[in-house]
């Protein structure tokens, strides 16, 4: 196996090495799901070419989602045992609770199964016909929840977040002017939260500048507006910040993230995503009242406020992970791994969004495939491709996702995008080598792949469980 990783970026320990290694070692193995192109052909069919449909054990390199894929620790495991699974007032709890507040400093912590619990919980004590959640971008059930509560979910990206071939640093930001219009053309009183995702997950996982977040929360405080933070990737967003914004090359990860959650008045977080674990979350606030009425939602839908829908062992495992991830030799490999991912697939003439993100690289499907319209979902047949050619998966981030249909109209998405994510302390650089060579061959026959035609998909949420056909050639 290559384990070594090219650059031209400092490496660790004392020296320019021109080198990052992996800072683990693999302790533990698991088979790979190798198949055939005729399985993979009939695996799609059944599937209804929909790669959500696929069982795992056909798939050679997932990387449909880096949410809860990641590989935990010794430390995470050993943790693991330490759990307390007492229904009430476990020991696992406040070892949780403890690790969150020092890490948001928000007051009330409340663990969930995973973020779209704790979105559903916040929407329902926030939100409701008549009121709209503004954000940098919404991701797809941050949306749904959003929207299933009443609410208008409102995206306000920074001017030039669409412009995917010219790199900017912090293309994650909220436009600023734009936010504050909204809030003078829709009411205060009429806006629950300002919801700062970091990093911004829908328009290719780009970065937050504490500036941005700095302004955002004196525009919010001005208001009257909470801000909350969708904080799923926080270490990475904090790492950016480190590497880019002027002033905190200086600061520690674990202090620049600190900073960050000061701009809020709570977050929410899927723990499966910059905390390594397989499940959980939590919804963090400072509001009393808020956090009264989500205990309420909790007990209701996800068990008591001590446990919130885990055993005491995940929340061991999720309180390791959140100091773990802010570890500066893993941030520094994990950026440089999604880097070199997108080298490769320069080189071999993919188009991605620029410059790549924390944790994928997110290929421009309507770029690359310029023969196929909106409506012909041009990032599902390239996601469909890429697991006939070769076992992988990925997922669409585009008009499957996020279109609409309006009156009988479709309207498509703002982004026709296929998102390649990487699990954390999973795959080693000769699986990513694999899928730039997939990509290479796919790129020498790009024109003749299908448009996609929908055949059945929920009104909400639609890509989870779609059927689509390939339209004859």
């Amino acid at each position: 196996m290559a384990l070594f990783l090219k650059c031209l970026a400092l490496g660790p320990m004392d020296k320019p090495w021109k080198t990052i290694i992996e800072p683990f070692k693999i302790k533990t193995v698991e088979p790979l799901g190798f198949t055939t192109e005729a399985q993979r052909e009939a695996v799609l069919r059944e599937a209804c070419y929909n790669l959500f449909a696929v069982a795992a054990d056909k798939v050679l390199i997932d990387l449909l989602t880096d949410s809860g894929t990641s590989a935990m620790s010794a430390e995470q495991w050993a943790c693991m045992m330490r759990g307390d699974e007492s229904y009430a007032g476990a020991r696992s709890f406040f070892t949780f609770e403890g690790a969150v507040r020092r890490l948001t400093g928000y007051r009330y912590v409340m663990p969930v199964h995973q973020g779209r619990a704790a979105e559903r919980i916040l929407f329902s004590v926030t939100g409701g016909p008549g009121k709209t959640v503004v954000s940098n971008s919404h991701f797809d059930t941050t949306r749904a929840n959003a929207e299933a509560s009443g609410c208008v979910a409102l995206d306000l990206p920074a001017q030039g977040a669409l412009d995917f071939d010219t790199p900017a640093d912090f293309k994650g930001n909220i436009d600023l002017k734009a936010l504050e219009d909204a809030i003078r053309r829709i009411g205060a009183k009429n806006i629950p939260m300002i919801v700062m995702t970091l990093t911004n997950n829908s328009l290719g996982g780009q970065p937050v500048s504490m500036a941005n977040l700095r302004e955002t929360s004196r525009i919010a405080l001005h208001y009257g507006i909470p801000v909350i933070i969708d904080c799923a990737r926080f270490a990475e967003n904090a790492f950016f910040i480190k590497r880019r914004e002027p002033g905190f090359s200086s600061r520690k990860v674990s202090e620049i993230a600190q900073e960050m959650f000061s701009y809020g008045a709570g977050a929410m977080m899927s723990s499966k995503k910059d905390a390594f674990a397989n499940i959980g979350g939590f919804l963090a606030l400072n509001d009393p009242e808020w956090a009264k009425q989500s205990r309420e939602i909790l007990i209701l839908g996800e068990g008591f406020p001590t446990y919130g829908g885990l055993a005491g062992r995940d929340l061991e495992a999720i309180a390791r992970g959140l100091e773990e991830v802010l570890d500066e030799e893993y941030l520094t490999y994990r950026i440089r791994s999604i880097e070199y991912l997108a080298e490769g697939l320069r080189q071999a003439g993919v188009p991605i969004v620029e410059p790549p993100g924390g944790h994928a690289v997110y290929v421009n499907a309507k770029k690359f495939l310029p023969h196929i319209k909106p409506e012909g979902y041009p990032g599902q047949s390239l996601v469909c491709e890429l697991y006939r050619t070769a076992g992988i998966r990925a997922v669409e981030i585009g008009s499957l996702m996020f279109g609409r249909n309006q009156d009988g109209r479709f309207v498509p998405a703002s982004m026709e995008l296929v998102r390649l994510a990487i699990p954390r302390r999973v795959y080693t650089q000769s699986h990513i080598d694999f899928v730039i060579e997939v990509f290479r061959d796919i790129a020498r026959r790009k024109d003749l792949l299908p448009p996609m035609r929908l055949i059945e998909g929920a009104a909400r949420l639609t890509h989870f469980t779609a059927k689509l056909m390939p339209e004859p050639a």
